[in-house]
């Protein structure tokens, strides 16, 4: 008898154990597999991490150790879904993060292999059925089979979906064809015509010389927008795979992974894609792939860190600055700290962040010397950065009386554009039509039930959404408060502003891409590509068009509202309004044309518009250090966060009570400071009251146990859900 230690498939932190199961199977059972085992009245999924031969029967087991041991169903795999590097990773983001094995589990792997019951409907392999002549005798065959039969030959395998007929049967009969099944690949990637590797400059080419031959292992690559960084990592990777290693290579969003994969294909073959936006038959097919070393470059978002590649020689995280590396749901890992964990598998791998406006956190490692810090200080081909002109929105001299969203100024640059031919992008980083819909008599916002926060109205479907929740409802035909019939939009999101343009310039052709368009599968690319193409003039879009991307014919970015990031109670506000400023600034003027770039906001002498304005990375930096330093956030500390959440409110109260005095208890002779319970600024979601509790600390030790003895008190009561979030890249 063998005995398997199994994870269950159910992430409650009170699960997060081996389950023992029994396995009197004659196929050979290994780590790694998955097993449809009994739990109580159900069959589950469950992922074994161990085994042993135990020389007992099975009620002798029982009676020895005293431990209900049931008999497993099934064996799902017969080969383990994870590899031995990628096991002991989820070990160690298991760990790190306070987060359930299953759950890391199943955020590595594709839907068909989830350790999850529903994994068992999902895509597996799909062939493509060949058929080729076996016998050269055929004097037993009909006219019309001998036709068939010489055309197959002729053309050695054929298709059998491309015969079209229906005497393969007989054909088999007489044993003069045989099928042959070869695995086919459901992503069909885009055709890239290939080119050859341009010359770099100076800058350029010492970066690369530093990364390919300098001792160091990680590296900051800062660069203003424009200088060719994507260059350098093409390059990097090229040395690399000479090598025999294989490349990782990360972007924030799945809209750049679109014209990265594009970069890497027209140099290198052998590519696979990882990213959200695949169908479950895709991300099977490319992991698959991977998994069995038929590629050496993968290109993705997030979740690619996860890619099963061997021997790996370099890991590439572009824009590194972006939040969207982090995970906000549990796991909650950090695409950037998993980097640092694969590295300690691959030994002569090195990692380069790559960015315009690098992370804090990133920045002073750099100054530190914990990452070696390389610099592209000018555009490529010595292309001039845009003229930025910052547009005062309180000055009633700069409003255009035609329009509420532009100035006078913008809608000016806007025309001269179109008169040139030249293309325009419009960053409006607020989806839908309005993000207030308000009752005119009483003046009532519309709520959300589930968040208590205001709905927005988007006029392409003429439903009210929470960006939050995503709950939709219709517009109500009365005001829930007052009675009142009419109401009111209130404010401008990327749908109003397509609108707005279509109004004011009726000849221009405009795109839009924010969240909404990028909810259907493959719009996205399908937008950018257009633009790329000139097929539009205008391109109006969320932070998804600010990053990364690389139009030849832009000449003018327009900021509608410059200063909306700033006003969110969150210590990265200045930051993240930075960053996405400068990026968006950074799409213009990028080939021989002369770029201008408009910010209009009611903020101008904020340091944060400013600095953004001048593209003075740092002097931002050490602008909001001083901040930093002030309020003892990161990089001068770090922070987890405690989320309490229950549709209950009164036990998310006493909970959170409750859990602040157990901290308390425990960090008595440490220096953390716990800060809360406090209201969060999403109070309820999901119809979920919800209150957090932060914790700052100059060392992770400091809290490590400490969080380990919370989980197990919380445990004990089942009132509430507390998720445990470290190094958040959301605070409120």
């Amino acid at each position: 008898m063998v005995i398997l230690d199994v994870i269950i498939e159910y992430a409650a932190s009170s699960l997060n154990r081996p389950f023992s199961y029994a396995y009197f199977g004659k196929e050979k059972i290994v780590p790694g597999v998955r097993v449809l085992v009994p739990f109580g009245n159900k069959k589950i999924i469950g992922y074994v991490e161990s085994i042993k031969e135990v020389d007992l029967s099975l009620k002798d087991y029982i009676s020895e150790t005293g431990i209900n041991v049931k008999e497993i169903f099934s064996l799902i795999d017969y080969e383990p879904i994870l590899n031995d590097e990628l096991m002991q990773l989820a070990n160690d983001i298991s760990s790190y993060y306070f987060a359930s094995k299953i759950s890391v589990y199943q955020t590595m792997l594709p839907p068909s292999l989830k350790p999850k019951l529903s994994s068992l409907t999902k895509p597996k392999i799909a062939y493509d059925v060949y058929v080729q002549v076996i016998d050269e005798d055929i004097s037993d065959l009909t006219a019309k089979q001998k036709e068939l039969y010489q055309r197959i030959k002729e053309y050695g395998l054929v298709l059998k979906k491309d015969l079209k007929t229906t005497l393969l049967p007989k054909l088999e009969e007489k044993n003069k064809i045989r099928y042959i099944y070869k695995e086919k690949t459901r992503l069909i990637q885009e055709e890239v015509k290939k080119v050859i590797d341009p010359s770099l400059n100076e800058e350029q080419l010492k970066a690369l010389n530093e990364i390919v031959n300098g001792e160091d292992t990680i590296y900051l690559l800062e660069g203003v927008t424009g200088s060719g960084k994507t260059e350098v990592y093409l390059q990097a990777a090229k040395k690399v795979l000479e090598e025999k290693k294989t490349v990782l290579m990360l972007v924030p969003e799945i809209s750049l992974s679109i014209q990265m994969v594009r970069r890497f294909k027209s140099r290198f073959d052998n590519i696979a894609i990882l990213h959200s936006d695949l169908t479950s038959a895709e991300k099977y097919d490319e992991y698959r792939r991977i998994n069995k070393g038929e590629v050496n470059i993968v290109v993705g978002a997030r979740s690619a860190i996860f890619a099963p590649l061997k021997n790996i020689g370099l890991i590439i995280i572009d824009e590194e600055h972006v939040e969207t590396y982090k995970q906000e749901v549990s796991p909650y890992y950090d695409a950037r700290k998993v980097a640092l964990f694969r590295q300690k598998y691959n030994p002569s791998c090195k990692i380069i962040f790559g960015s315009a406006t690098p992370s804090l956190e990133t920045k002073i490692r750099a100054l530190k010397g914990l990452y070696r810090q390389l610099y592209l200080t000018k555009r490529f081909n010595d292309v001039s950065l845009p003229e930025t002109e910052i547009i005062d929105m309180l000055d009633y001299h700069n409003i255009d009386k035609e329009s509420v969203i532009f100035s006078l100024q913008l809608r000016h640059e806007i025309q001269d554009r179109l008169n040139k031919k030249e293309q325009i992008m419009l960053l409006v980083n607020r989806r839908g039509f309005a993000p207030h819909v308000s009752c005119r008599k009483c003046g009532a916002a519309l709520i959300c039930p589930e968040c208590n926060l205001p709905y927005s109205y988007h006029s392409s479907d003429n439903l009210l959404k929470c960006h939050h929740c995503d709950r939709v409802s219709f517009i109500p035909s009365t005001c829930p408060k007052c009675g009142g019939v009419q109401f009111s939009k209130v404010g401008f999101g990327t749908e109003k502003v397509e609108l707005e343009i279509a109004r004011l310039f009726p000849t221009a052709r405009v795109l839009r891409l924010d969240s909404d368009v990028a909810s259907i599968r493959s719009a996205t690319g399908k937008v950018i590509k257009s633009f790329e193409n000139q097929e539009a003039d205008i391109l109006v879009g969320t932070q998804i068009i600010a990053k990364g991307h690389d139009f030849q014919n832009v000449t003018l970015v327009g900021i509608v509202l410059a200063d909306l990031g700033l006003n969110i109670p969150s210590f990265r506000a200045a930051e993240r309004t930075f960053c996405l400023l400068t990026q968006a600034i950074g799409r213009a003027g990028r080939s021989t044309k002369v770029g201008k770039a408009i910010i209009q906001t009611y903020m101008p002498k904020n340091y944060v518009i400013y600095d953004a304005s001048i593209q003075d990375y740092n002097r931002f930096f050490n602008e909001e250090m001083l901040n930093r330093k002030l309020g003892q956030y990161p990089p001068y500390t770090y922070c987890t966060i405690l989320t309490l959440s229950s549709k209950n409110e009164k036990d998310v109260i006493d909970s959170s009570i409750k859990i602040k005095y157990f901290l308390e208890t425990k960090f008595a002779n440490k220096k953390v400071d716990i800060i809360g319970p406090s209201s969060p600024f999403l109070m309820k979601v999901n119809n979920k009251y919800r209150r957090k509790i932060l914790l700052k600390y100059k060392q992770y030790n400091d809290i490590y146990h400490e969080i380990s003895e919370l989980i197990q008190y919380i445990n004990k009561d089942n009132k509430v859900e507390v998720s445990v979030n470290v190094d958040p890249s959301v605070d409120y």
